[in-house]
Formats: C-alpha cells, sequence, structure tokens
C-alpha cells in the first residue's frame, strides 16, 4: 500500500501524543485557528514587507505619482457615485463630454464597500494604501489555502505562497493596484477544489464535497473580475478551460458527483457569466464607440518580452534592481519586461520537477503549464511571431485585441512554480517524518508513522526568508502636490493645462467636488481628447479661444510650474485675453472663459 494510503487509516504519532490529521490533508481537517494564525501572518507580512507604507498611509502613496493617483481617483468616483447616484457611475467627470468616461481603465468595481468610505484626499490615501497592502495579504492568504487544499503541508504552502504573492517581476507593477490584486484568482481555486472535494494529492473524494464553498468559490471569482479586465479577462478563460477539462475527466470517468454540487456549479455559474457579460457589455460598447482601444498587433510586440526577461529583474527590486541595470536596457518598455519570478523559486520549482510529493503525471502537467504560460507570456516575441499562441487569442477570443502587455501572463506561471516548490518541501517534509520513524522504531513500516522533530520541520521555512528578500522593494513612497486652486470652486468644464501625463493628478485633485474636464489618463486617449489639446497648446489665441469655447469648456487652469519642457512651453500667461477674467493665484492661472 502506498504511504499516502496508509495514512487515510492510521494516525500519526509526534513526540507530544497521537495526532489523527494526515499529512497533507487539505483545509477540510485543517485546524480553524491554522486559518487564523495564517491570516493574521498575512496581513503582518504585507505591513512589514510594504513599510512603512502603513505608518503614512494618510500622508503618501507607492512608487510613484502617476497611475496611483488614477486609481486613488477612480476609487474616489465610484465611492461618490455608489453614496449619490449609483446610475451614473460609469460617467465618470473626466474625458468630459465623453460618455461611459469610467470604462476607459479598470474600473476596481470590486472594491466599492471601500471606495465608499473615501471623502476627500486624506481617506482616499487610507483607502488606497489598506487596499495596496491588502492584495499582498490576500495574495499570500489565498495562496497558501490553495496549497494546502492540494494537499501541501505548512511550510511548503507558505513557500509556495510567497513564491506568488512576493515574486519580483510584481514589483514593476507597484503603481497598478489592478494589476497587484490578483488574491481573488488563487483563493477561488482554492474554494473550487474544496468544495468538489479534489486535490492533488489525494485527487477526488466524492465525501469532501460541500456546496457552499462552490458558490462561495463562483463569487470570489466574479468578485476577481469586478476589479478590472487587466487580469480579469485572462482569468475568464483559465476558468473556461478548467471546466472544459474537468466536463471531460467527468464524461469519461462518471464520477459520483452529489446533486447540491451540480446545483451549486449551475446557480454560481449562471451568476458568475451574468456578472461577467454585464461587465463586458459596457467594456464592449466602449470599445465599438473608440476604435483606438484596439491594439495593433506591432504595438503588442513593443512591449511584449523576450526570454531575457525571465531572469531580468526591474528596476524596483532592491536586491537584483542596479545588478540587472544593463540587462534592462536593451528592453523596449522594461516595465513590462522585466518577469523574473525569483532565482530562489526558479531553483526549488526545478528542484520540485525531479523530486516531489506530486505524482509523476502531475509534475508532466506542471511542466506543460510552465511551457504554455511561458509562450503566452512572450506574445508577439514566441516563435514565428507568436503565430500559434498569442496571434490566436488575438485574432480568435474576445477581448485579447485590447490586451497590451502581454507579460502579466507570468501571474499563472508563478503559480505554477508555488505548486512545484510546495510539492518539493511536503515531499520533505514527509521524508523526514519516514526517517524520524526508521530511526526510533526501526523499519518495521506497519507501526505509526512518527513526526520529526519540529527544529527539523522548522528548517523547510529557511526558503521563505530567501524568497521574501528576493520580493524587497526599493520603490519609495511620494506625497501627492496639493491642489493649486479649489478644485469645487471651478466651474466646468474645466480644463487644466498641461494635459499630459500628468493628468493623473488633475483625476485625483478632483476628489474635491468632481467638477466636470476634460482632462484624464487611461488605458488609451479619445481621439477628442487629442484635438483638444492640440488646440490648448496656442492658447491663449484667438482661434485657441474660439476652439474651447465652441468645445464647451468654461474654465482653463494653467500651472504655470509644469509648461517648461511641456509641448505647452510657449504659452504665455501674463496675456489676459480680451472677454476672459483672468485669476492668478501663487500656483496657478484661472482663465473664466465665459465671462461675458
Amino acid at each position: 500500500m502506498p504511504d499516502h494510503e496508509a495514512e487515510k487509516t492510521q494516525p500519526r504519532v509526534t513526540p507530544g501524543g497521537v495526532r489523527g490529521q494526515s499529512r497533507g490533508a487539505g483545509p477540510r481537517h485543517t485546524p480553524r485557528s491554522e486559518w487564523l494564525l495564517a491570516g493574521g501572518f498575512s496581513v503582518l507580512l504585507a505591513v512589514v514587507m510594504t513599510w512603512p507604507l502603513a505608518r503614512d498611509a494618510g500622508r503618501v502613496i507607492p512608487h510613484d505619482l502617476g497611475d496611483p493617483l488614477l486609481q486613488a481617483y477612480s476609487l474616489g468616483w465610484l465611492g461618490e457615485s455608489l453614496r449619490s447616484d449609483p446610475g451614473g457611475l460609469w460617467g465618470s467627470n473626466s474625458f468630459w463630454p465623453a460618455p461611459d468616461s469610467f470604462l476607459f481603465t479598470d474600473t476596481l468595481l470590486g472594491y466599492g464597500p471601500f471606495a465608499m468610505l473615501i471623502t476627500g484626499y486624506t481617506s482616499a490615501l487610507v483607502v488606497y494604501n489598506v487596499l495596496f497592502i491588502g492584495t499582498f495579504a490576500l495574495a499570500f492568504f489565498g495562496m497558501y489555502v490553495l496549497l494546502r487544499q492540494l494537499g501541501a503541508r505548512c511550510a511548503g504552502s507558505a513557500v509556495g505562497a510567497a513564491v506568488f504573492a512576493y515574486s519580483p517581476w510584481k514589483l514593476a507593477h507597484l503603481g497598478h493596484l489592478n494589476i497587484l490584486s490578483a488574491g481573488g484568482i488563487v483563493l477561488s481555486l482554492a474554494l473550487f477544489a474544496r468544495g468538489h472535494g479534489w486535490s492533488l494529492r489525494h485527487g477526488f473524494r466524492p465525501e469532501r464535497q460541500q456546496p457552499g464553498w462552490v458558490i462561495a468559490g463562483w463569487l470570489v471569482a466574479l468578485w476577481q473580475f469586478s476589479i478590472g479586465a487587466a487580469l480579469g479577462l485572462a482569468f475568464m478563460y483559465v476558468l473556461l478551460v478548467i471546466a472544459v477539462i474537468v466536463g471531460g475527466w467527468w464524461l469519461l470517468k462518471r464520477p459520483a458527483v452529489r446533486r447540491s454540487i451540480i446545483v451549486a456549479d449551475g446557480a454560481g455559474g449562471t451568476i458568475f457569466a451574468l456578472g461577467v457579460l454585464w461587465i463586458a457589455s459596457k467594456h464592449a460598447a466602449v470599445a465599438d464607440a473608440y476604435p483606438e482601444v484596439v491594439r495593433p498587433y506591432d504595438y503588442v510586440k513593443f512591449f511584449s518580452p523576450t526570454m531575457q526577461g525571465f531572469i531580468t529583474a526591474p528596476s524596483e527590486s532592491r536586491l537584483w534592481g542596479a545588478a540587472h541595470e544593463a540587462a534592462r536596457a536593451d528592453m523596449t518598455w522594461a516595465p513590462e519586461q522585466t518577469l523574473l519570478v525569483g532565482f530562489t523559486a526558479l531553483v526549488l520549482a526545478v528542484a520540485g520537477l525531479t523530486w516531489s510529493v506530486w505524482s509523476g503525471r502531475q509534475r508532466i502537467g506542471l511542466a506543460l503549464g510552465i511551457a504554455i504560460t511561458t509562450a503566452l507570456a512572450l506574445g508577439p516575441n514566441f516563435y514565428h511571431d507568436g503565430a500559434w499562441t498569442w496571434q490566436v487569442l488575438y485574432d480568435y477570443a474576445p477581448g485579447f485585441d485590447s490586451v497590451r502587455s502581454t507579460g502579466r501572463t507570468v501571474l499563472y506561471l508563478t503559480i505554477i512554480l508555488g505548486i512545484l516548490v510546495a510539492g518539493l518541501l511536503t515531499k520533505a517534509a514527509d521524508t523526514a517524518d519516514e526517517l524520524a520513524t526508521v530511526i526510533q522504531r526501526g523499519r518495521d513500516s506497519r507501526g505509526p508513522i512518527l513526526r520529526a522533530p519540529r527544529r527539523v520541520h522548522a528548517l523547510l521555512f529557511l526558503p521563505l526568508a530567501l524568497v521574501l528578500f528576493e520580493g524587497l522593494s526599493s520603490a519609495q513612497n511620494f506625497e501627492p502636490r496639493q491642489a493649486p486652486v479649489a478644485v469645487s470652486r471651478l466651474e466646468g468644464p474645466a480644463l487644466f493645462l498641461p494635459s499630459d501625463g500628468r493628468d493623473t493628478n488633475v483625476q485625483f485633485w478632483t476628489i474635491d467636488g468632481f467638477v466636470d474636464m476634460a482632462n484624464g489618463s487611461a488605458a488609451f486617449t479619445p481621439a477628442k481628447l487629442e484635438k483638444l489639446r492640440d488646440t490648448s497648446k496656442l492658447f491663449p489665441s484667438a482661434s485657441s479661444l474660439r476652439d474651447l469655447r465652441g468645445a464647451g469648456i468654461k474654465t482653463v487652469v494653467v500651472i504655470p510650474a509644469w509648461l517648461p519642457g511641456s509641448e505647452w512651453s510657449s504659452l504665455d500667461t501674463t496675456i489676459d485675453p480680451p472677454g476672459v477674467d483672468v485669476e492668478r493665484t501663487g500656483e496657478a492661472v484661472i482663465y473664466h472663459l465665459d465671462a461675458d
């Protein structure tokens, strides 16, 4: 009888007594205290790894003053809309007068309950930073739960969770809350596996099916999708592939599935599908209205990584950032092309392919998963311009023609590597117990399995420190610039100049009143905004004033400190155009175009 079969019928004896829980039994037999400890440790670890952000949560924002401010603004708009006008959610105050402008980028809709706590700049920073820290905590906890459900032991699950949550490639995305928010992916997979009574180590066990966990899995999956399409799109297709594989297996094997599980999958799957279709229909309407949403294939190739990217760390890596500077210099867009998953993770995963608690067939499947995710991450830079991989998705899978960055598929590579690492360390833990049994009881394998001393098992947690060390960030936190005007008092629609990448600052300022404005920064730039920007470069000339008034702009706010080096550098703020009231403050010049 194989060892893992014997473990189902035999209690495990430890130096402190007899324990009925078998090795790698999974969450059903895991003490509730373990989940409390795992959750608490996940939060504490996230606070430590992002310190001192928690200390300064109401004053700073991590990584830079670009996309983080945009997403803090998005949370602010989301909260304001849910409180006062849910029906007007999709039409934000940015990109005026464009309809559905909130859908120009990931909406973070799943964070709605937290967003409703935002009432001003300080609360926006606090909510954003709490969610930022929480993404790492949920990623670690979700992966830990998944690995325990698959049959890994504590040390392997902890190290595998760190591989997923603190992989160095994520450091390049510290400014993208929507990309960091990946914990729901692994948590939903864990809930699905638990609800269906399945694990890698023990296979399908009908007696462990629980419909409640199945429903929870579908709800978490929908929540994950609602955060944004940047991760939600690929996740939806992953679930579809899993459903096809499981469906085929069911047709071949005809396992005993409870009626309640079929009902739970039917109900949960319907809720998920309806939610996805509702959100997708909103984005599809935007795609139809704005051809700019579609990314040309050459454009995608520009942002796609090469094989070198898998061993190159982003500049934000405290350990490898400076050492890999020369490698990044050869990249066309390093933030999307540095995909290092961690050298510790790579070494352990390779070892896990040869020696593991997972079966040989399972390891072959995981190796195939590595090949597929690597090929997809390379996008058009894979063999023959990705003709048999990413090109297929781009041409035939709805939504993929709007994806800019193929490298984010590395997320699923880290899941696979985490599983391999957990399998390796679980095998080591099992082997330690088996050696303890041989040493203490001789070669009589018929006796109960003994547990090796705790100090021996503690050694298996050592790789955790190495993985976390590689995941340390050197990125700084920044204090947003205060608004140069009382934004809530402006008469909209307004236009802030210069209007360029710094529009994210402007959007953040409009949390104070959400005045309508033509400015905006998102996943793409509408043609109308591009035209308005071109016109405004001649401001305050008569032709520019005529065009801006014709477009409906009532107030123009010029920030002189931003003019040098911009495309608006020739703008003369000393001129008072006829028919325009001009108000000058210490940091801005405000033009009231409707003075007549």
